[in-house]
């Protein structure tokens, strides 16, 4: 076995401390290339996050289309079927041609705030819309008839905004019914 002198040990480690230093530098390189890479490969999993995210809208949107088209035919067949339309309303004291009447009017509107839901149109859009709705005298019979019905919504929902606002348009058409296009201000749409 050999034993090192003190001049062969310094020697070593001047070697060995100069090799660090060769390597030092390209250690450096590595853990920064290492490094873009990381940086790379979160902003491609943020990209797919936000990919994904705008899918499960997409899909979200296409399922409430999907439900309100199962419901139109629920409510096609009730409408032309009175036993049908006994069997699908809650409302009393109404005739079975009153009753057709009022689930076609629940359609419509529910046909308008879909419209609204899936971004066909916007808040003021949607107002318009409400606003020639709430002329006709079955949906406003209709509205009066299901105010219990409105009570139980979530405070700040898009479905206690849209009552809020068909209540203050029917308010306001009660009080000037020939000026209906120059309705006043309804509830702000609901943030997004």
């Amino acid at each position: 076995m050999t034993t090192l002198t003190p001049a062969a040990r310094r020697i070593g480690s001047a070697m060995v401390a100069g090799l660090g230093l060769v390597w030092s530098p390209l250690g450096r390189d590595t853990r920064r290339r290492r490094r873009e890479a990381q940086l790379e490969l979160m902003r491609r999993i943020a990209q797919l996050g936000e990919e994904l995210h705008g899918i499960g809208r997409e899909l979200h949107r296409a399922n409430e289309i999907q439900m309100h088209r199962l419901l139109t035919e629920q409510l096609d067949r009730a409408i032309d079927d009175p036993t049908l339309a006994a069997a699908m309303s809650t409302l009393r004291g109404i005739s079975d041609h009153k009753r057709r009447q009022m689930l076609f009017a629940n359609r419509e509107y529910a046909t308008i705030v879909l419209s609204h839901r899936t971004g066909n149109i916007d808040w003021s859009e949607l107002l318009g819309h409400l606003r020639v709705l709430c002329r006709n005298e079955i949906f406003a019979e209709y509205w009066e008839h299901t105010v219990e019905h409105r009570r139980s919504l979530a405070d700040g929902s898009l479905e206690r905004l849209v009552g809020e606002a068909v209540d203050a348009l029917l308010e306001e058409l009660a009080e000037d019914p020939e000026e209906w296009w120059i309705v006043g201000p309804a509830p702000e749409p609901p943030g997004d």
